[in-house]
């Protein structure tokens, strides 16, 4: 991945180096749809690259398992390459609180829980993190908030999805001046692209970026899927870090593992599904981001460490175990699609007492009435309700 020094988003790097030298805080996002983003971005200026810590400073590589503390959870799968992340990393919710505005001290609450779990990052602004209701001020309030909680002892990631290259720049650079640790972006989108320009497009990321990129495959949202060869073709060319798979696409996603196995690990791999981990793990993935995790982060914390440890046994248990009660993403019955998926982690976090409230960002509503009795139900049956008094 490059690790230039760059000028302002719209020029190019000054300078090139190795991904395993490339440091990086700053963060990643300030992607509104409705942003108005100058082709050129923002000319603020930024630290200069060497006065930040990379990601692989945060997350160790050593190899140990199971220890987590002021540096992060150490060690890597073995043929990670990129920055050296592995682990369980959660799309952290935004919480709203009823008229809608950012609840920082919900959101305070559930970083808090996330960390006190073991989890080896924070993927912020993704597609659980409303990235695409978000202002870009309400954005770059929840990227400094994540940093500032994560206090150096886990990496924030922060998503910095957008139409077009030009946009997506102006939220790279506003990521970074907030402080997060990486980036994370999808295909461009709206206007119809191919592959020469997809890739083209993660090349001017990484070249522009002074943080790692990893590129987000979620062609349900985006309707591209990206090519497994162009994907290790760009990690090993330096452009990205690593790649997050919502694809839901099962062999490509062991197309890419074998690609990358092959080609000695450029990319950290991660798997979004959230129900088929164990899988995931066997074809070659790395980590994983769970939305569920924001609801059971010690489950994904067990699995990882029982998959690091090559408890297969334990792995599928845990596995079998957040797939039922993932079915807290499919009881609505007052919303389909991302509410109900959305909803019901809000919905459970706010049974938890994590978050407040379980509002969602126009024009979807919160879930009510019989959708929240039966989200309890699941959490119930699963022993995650809070103990009565």
């Amino acid at each position: 991945m490059s690790t230039a020094s760059p000028g302002p988003a719209g020029t190019g790097p000054t300078d090139r180096t190795s991904t395993a030298d490339r440091t990086s805080p700053d963060p990643t996002d300030r992607t509104d749809p409705t942003d108005p983003a100058s082709p050129t971005g923002p000319t603020t200026t930024r630290p200069s690259a060497t006065a930040r810590p990379s990601v692989t400073g945060l997350i160790g590589t050593t190899g140990t398992t199971g220890t987590t503390g002021t540096t992060g959870t150490t060690g890597t799968t073995g043929g990670t390459g990129g920055t050296g992340l592995t682990g369980v990393i959660p799309p952290v919710v935004t919480p709203l609180t009823d008229d809608r505005r950012f609840d920082a001290p919900s959101f305070e609450r559930l970083v808090g829980r996330l960390l006190a779990a073991g989890v080896d990052g924070l993927f912020v602004l993704g597609s659980t993190g409303e990235a695409a209701f978000c202002t870009d001020e309400t954005r770059d309030r929840v990227i400094r908030e994540a940093v500032r909680l994560a206090a150096g002892r886990v990496p924030v990631l922060a998503g910095v999805i957008d139409t077009q290259t030009a946009r997506v720049l102006r939220h790279v650079e506003a990521a970074q001046d907030a402080g997060a640790d990486a980036v994370v972006a999808t295909a461009p989108f709206y206007a119809v692209t191919h592959g020469p320009q997809i890739r083209r497009h993660f090349e001017i990321l990484g070249e522009r970026a002074d943080v790692p990129v990893y590129a987000y495959d979620i062609p349900v949202c985006v309707h591209s899927k990206l090519d497994p060869d162009m994907l290790v073709e760009l990690g090993l060319g330096g452009a990205l870090a690593g790649v997050k798979d919502s694809s839901g696409d099962d062999v490509s996603f062991r197309r890419l593992a074998l690609r990358n196995r092959a080609e000695g690990s450029p990319l950290t791999l991660f798997t979004g599904h959230e129900v088929v981990v164990d899988g995931a793990y066997l074809a070659g993935a790395d980590g994983v981001v769970p939305g569920l995790g924001n609801v059971d982060p010690e489950g994904y914390v067990r699995m990882h460490a029982a998959f690091r440890r090559g408890d297969w046994t334990a792995v599928r248990n845990e596995q079998d175990r957040l797939a039922a009660l993932m079915e807290i993403t499919r009881v609505a019955s007052s919303v389909t699609g991302w509410g109900a998926g959305v909803g019901g982690f809000k919905t459970a976090l706010m049974l938890q007492g994590v978050i407040e409230s379980g509002q969602l960002p126009e024009p979807f509503e919160a879930l009510g009435g019989d959708d929240v009795e039966a989200v309890k139900a699941v959490l119930g049956t699963a022993g995650l309700l809070p103990s009565l008094p």
